[in-house]
């Protein structure tokens, strides 16, 4: 089973102090440890990396092609406003699914709308840090049936 790289975008380094009323009080590393053990079940390898910067994305997305099978991405407010995102994902033809803790569509009208939707092959909010583990267990599907 080819690895999984979790890549994570602006903000989120501050997971569990941030707007924990919006986020929760789990940690990006907590996230990371809950990830990883559960991917251990399955023979998944992940890879993690998280950035501030639209760029360092960008070439995370570029490096996946032909090292990754797929990318799960959580790219908090880029989504909403990265069209060189949608870009590289397009480009690298990487299989990706697009991810967030919180429910995008309850919340302000400037987050209902996703560039990286377009073309990722699906979309989990909603759910917290359980979302990241939702996401691993459809791309590890998505890839089974892909082989």
């Amino acid at each position: 089973m080819p690895s999984i790289l979790i890549l994570n975008g602006p903000n989120l380094n501050l997971l569990g102090t941030r707007q924990p009323e919006v986020y929760g009080r789990t940690t990006l590393a907590d996230i990371e440890a809950m990830c990883r053990a559960h991917a251990s079940t399955h023979g998944l390898s992940l890879e993690f990396e998280q950035s501030n910067h639209e760029g360092a994305l960008i070439e995370a997305i570029h490096a996946a092609r032909g090292l990754h099978g797929g990318i799960i991405l959580n790219a908090g407010a880029y989504t909403h406003s990265s069209v060189a995102l949608m870009d590289a994902i397009s480009s690298a033809e990487v299989p990706t699914i697009e991810l967030h803790l919180s429910n995008v569509h309850a919340r302000e009208s400037f987050r209902h709308r996703s560039f990286i939707a377009k073309v990722a092959l699906g979309v989990i909010c909603g759910f917290g840090a359980q979302g990241y583990i939702l996401a691993i267990d459809a791309m590890r599907g998505h890839l089974e049936r892909t082989e």
